[in-house]
């Protein structure tokens, strides 16, 4: 347990008026005012994602804010299923794409409390498909028949922080050696993606990518277990998060509605991300995109980190873990980091974005606040400073939707009032 403290040193509708709704009733409620928000600027809050719903950005979207532990603001707006009909509900199901990757890397976390492994254990060590991987000579133009010796190592650490060198489930090359399809297993996509030279050599460059999903292998040979098992026995039973899950099966259908693009038109309909629809077990039980998830699911667990580890008298982490986990651990050669454009003040850690410097930030989050979002239309944020989370989950493609997320936690912060 020494090397566990060496680390941790080293890191050093709305529920306005009364109780919540059903679908929320196990989160304890509170007026906003009680917990320092404005009950008026929320209102704006509803107002805006309505005028996003009226407009056709996008189908339907469901969004919380809890402060000081309780829920303050639950609205449910718009449509789930345009073809059958159906209201958007407080319970629907979502896509969460990337918001996967902090629960898989809660997941790992937990192992590594158990003295599993070692945060700068070598890849291979656990995975030796990934000893003798090489290194594309430009990565800019990936090129089997031009590599490289690799000259560091992979370890656990890399892969938490997406330096792996691992690329992109959408990268050219990936999807030419058919890296990843959800019609394959996860054992096999780590012999692919292992199989296929890296991007640049490990600890050299931020790199968004399908680090996570190989970390759901490791959480399998580490535990004994498939990674989905793990995930329900350790983290969901634990958690109270009754509806993430891999597959939408029959109970649970009608909470579930497609993804929704714009036509040539700007009319909205929908759309299949996805070969093998997440209504259909798939072959590979994926860590980096694979879940669906409710708004309430996602609240019990961005709060419970927000506890430090704990929900309802249930300890998942140690509060120390937390502290590692949610501070910035890349070097300051590897920021800023970004999608195309380099996005000054914001970090990674192991499983989050981290706000290092609020100045920068185009939201108004305070320092400190660790969140991510998913590629079809979801967000959460988690605010020590104000002790705050926020969830906002849509079912858009592309997920920007004229930025109504954007839009959203800007009303909320406005609605700060002590």
């Amino acid at each position: 347990m020494m090397s566990r403290l060496i680390l941790v040193l080293l890191t050093m509708g709305s529920v306005a008026g009364g109780s919540a709704p059903v679908h929320a009733q196990d989160l304890p409620a509170a007026t906003p005012e009680s917990v320092g928000l404005s009950s008026e600027r929320l209102e704006e809050a509803t107002r805006g994602l309505q005028a996003h719903v009226d407009a056709g950005d996008i189908a339907g979207v469901v969004a919380a804010v809890m402060r000081h532990g309780r829920l303050a603001y639950f609205e449910a707006l718009g449509e789930l299923d345009r073809e059958r009909g159906l209201a958007m509900r407080g319970d629907a199901l979502f896509r969460l794409y990337s918001m996967t990757r902090p629960i898989t890397s809660l997941a790992v976390m937990i192992l590594w409390e158990e003295d599993r492994f070692e945060l700068d254990d070598p890849v291979s060590r656990h995975l030796p498909e990934f000893a003798d991987q090489r290194v594309f000579v430009d990565a800019s133009n990936p090129d089997r028949t031009a590599t490289r010796p690799r000259r560091t190592e992979m370890t656990v650490e890399h892969l938490l922080l997406h330096t792996s060198g691992l690329g992109s489930r959408s990268s050219s090359i990936y999807r030419a050696e058919q890296v990843r399809l959800r019609s394959i297993t996860l054992p096999q996509m780590v012999g692919n993606a292992a199989r296929v030279p890296l991007f640049e050599d490990p600890g050299t460059r931020w790199r968004y990518g399908i680090s996570t999903t190989i970390l759901g292998r490791l959480v399998e040979v580490w535990s004994g277990m498939p990674f989905d098992e793990f995930l329900r026995q350790r983290v969901f039973e634990p958690l109270g998060m009754t509806d993430t899950v891999f597959r939408v099966d029959a109970s649970r259908a009608d909470r579930f509605g497609p993804a929704y693009r714009p036509g040539p038109d700007g009319e909205l309909r929908p759309h299949a991300i996805e070969v093998v629809p997440h209504t259909e077990q798939p072959a590979l039980i994926e860590g980096g995109v694979g879940l669906i998830s409710t708004v309430r699911d996602y609240l019990r667990f961005a709060q419970m980190f927000l506890n430090g580890g704990e929900l309802d008298g249930m300890r998942v982490l140690q509060p120390e873990t937390v502290a590692l986990m949610t501070a910035n651990r890349l070097p300051d050669a590897l920021l800023p980091i970004g999608f195309g454009t380099p996005q000054p003040g914001r970090g990674w850690s192991l499983g989050f974005s981290v706000v290092m410097d609020a100045g920068t930030s185009p939201l108004p989050v305070r320092e400190g606040t660790f969140w991510w979002d998913g590629s079809s239309g979801t967000r959460f944020f988690i605010d020590p400073v104000e002790e705050m989370v926020t969830v906002i989950m849509a079912a858009a493609s592309p997920a920007y939707g004229n930025g109504f997320r954007e839009g959203f936690t800007e009303a909320v912060y406005r609605a700060l009032v002590d």
